[in-house]
């Protein structure tokens, strides 16, 4: 059974940091993709950055470009989100999700993950 857990959510300052982390069990982590998905209230789930199995690949929606970095520790069977230079507009459920096969791709589609976590809340207050 995979499991995927965030952490590290919280209510933050404009400006601010987090790191978010999302631990993963029940699968070959090294194996796949990860990817970090938002949804804010009335808002569609939002692509937010991805990682391939190997974590030399990354990519990113346009609005976090340079103040988001995602990177993942197959050690650990971990991936990472760290967000600096947070806007009120980051504001969101924050989910980490895997995909299934092993392609060396960054999916950015949310229909081509296959598992989903429960999501972590992301505030960012002006």
């Amino acid at each position: 059974q995979v499991q995927l857990v965030e952490s590290g959510g919280g209510l933050v300052q404009v400006g601010g940091s987090l790191r978010l982390s999302c631990a993963a069990s029940g699968l070959t982590f090294s194996s796949n993709a990860m990817g970090w998905f938002r949804q804010a209230p009335g808002k569609e789930r939002e692509f937010v950055a991805a990682i391939s199995r190997g974590g030399g690949s990354t990519r990113f929606t346009d609005s976090v470009k340079g103040r988001f970095a995602i990177s993942r520790d197959n050690a650990k069977n971990t991936v990472n989100l760290l967000m600096n230079s947070l806007k009120p507009e980051d504001t969101a459920v924050y989910c980490c999700a895997a995909v299934r096969s092993t392609s060396w791709n960054t999916p950015y589609r949310h229909y081509e993950y296959d598992y989903w976590g429960q999501g972590t809340q992301v505030t960012v207050s002006s």
